[in-house]
């Protein structure tokens, strides 16, 4: 996703640049090499909306086809059977339903472009499908893990049989749906979490066996609602991730591979004619898609273009930071360097 349009007023409600006083007719504000106090943005598109691929919309319905047809059978099945196991993976695997298919309306609402009141798009909402997966399997965990007390105080019989056979379809169900999202980009936090679901979903299957088998060689019925919440711990940890991750994007907080403090002294010694950097905010707008706001301070003679210019790449080779708002500081500039570019000292 491309996200390689600056636009000349960028207005992000959640950065406060009170504190610098920015007057664009007095100076120039360089924002990928234009003079914004002379360039007209009327007849360009500034989009910040990223490229959806059609792919990951494709795979994501497909999952969710995959998924809810067979959800059905294993409800069914595992109530003839009486089997938590079985139910559990079925309430799973509803909620993967309802997971993919948000994470499908995330992606078909995420093709449309920015607007006056969307600068960014619609990229967020990956993010917020992405935390409502979570909290949707924490629910999940809460209720498998009382159904499974309930079971262990007044155990109920299991139909081995019938919860093999189940289970086994839908074990190749899940690898199946597993397999056709691995095939799309799994950067998307919306995939990652949908995969999250799935990988769950198939370990609910894999213990729903284990039970089957047990249960009919022992004839022991604790096993079921024991591996049932063996299963929840696995999945609350995934959850516990994938929960955090989304929450510290909405949170706007800084990405993984980003220490502001070292941010800075790379730009340093790695940018030349820069004097100070200040005022760094980076966050992402969605998963993957980091972009970045400062403010620098020009050594004398400094050429701004170029040492904007140079800025902007090293943040993009060393962070991946594809869109950043650069502010050049002109009260700390030298003189001779403000009067070269027609400003007032």
């Amino acid at each position: 996703m491309s996200t390689a349009g600056e636009s000349g007023q960028h207005d992000h409600a959640d950065h406060d640049h009170a504190d610098h006083d920015h007057d664009a007719t007095g100076h120039n504000h360089t924002e990928n090499g234009h003079d914004h106090s002379g360039h007209d943005h009327s007849g360009h598109d500034h989009s910040h909306a990223p490229t959806v691929g059609a792919g990951n919309e494709r795979v994501v319905l497909i999952g969710f086809v995959l998924t809810a047809g067979f959800m059905v059978a294993e409800i069914v099945a595992g109530v003839m059977s009486g089997s938590l196991a079985l139910i559990a993976d079925a309430g799973h695997m509803l909620t993967d339903a309802a997971a993919l298919l948000l994470a499908w309306a995330a992606f078909r609402f995420g093709r449309r472009a920015s607007d006056g009141q969307r600068t960014f798009g619609y990229m967020r909402l990956e993010v917020v499908a992405g935390l409502v997966n979570a909290i949707t399997l924490f629910a999940l965990v809460g209720w498998i893990a009382y159904e499974a007390v309930q079971r262990l105080f007044t155990p109920h019989e299991v139909l081995a049989g019938p919860m093999f056979i189940v289970a086994v379809l839908g074990l190749f169900v899940n690898i199946g749906v597993f397999f056709v999202l691995s095939r799309g980009d799994k950067d998307h936090v919306n995939i990652r979490g949908a995969m999250l679901h799935v990988l769950g979903d198939l370990l609910g299957s894999v213990a729903a066996i284990a039970a089957a088998v047990i249960i009919w060689l022992t004839g022991w019925m604790p096993i079921d609602p024991i591996l049932s919440v063996l299963v929840c711990l696995l999945i609350l940890r995934s959850a516990w991730r994938l929960f955090r991750g989304s929450l510290h994007i909405l949170m706007e907080g800084t990405p993984p591979n980003v220490v502001i403090e070292d941010l800075s002294r790379q730009l340093l010694a790695a940018v030349p004619g820069l004097e100070a950097v200040r005022h760094v905010h980076v966050w992402s707008i969605t998963s993957g898609k980091p972009v970045a706001t400062l403010e620098i301070a020009l050594a004398q003679g400094a050429d701004p273009d170029a040492v904007t210019q140079a800025a902007k790449a090293e943040l993009l080779a060393q962070y991946g930071i594809i869109h950043s708002t650069i502010e050049i500081a002109w009260d700390k500039a030298r003189p001779d360097c403000v009067l070269a570019e027609g400003g007032i000292p």
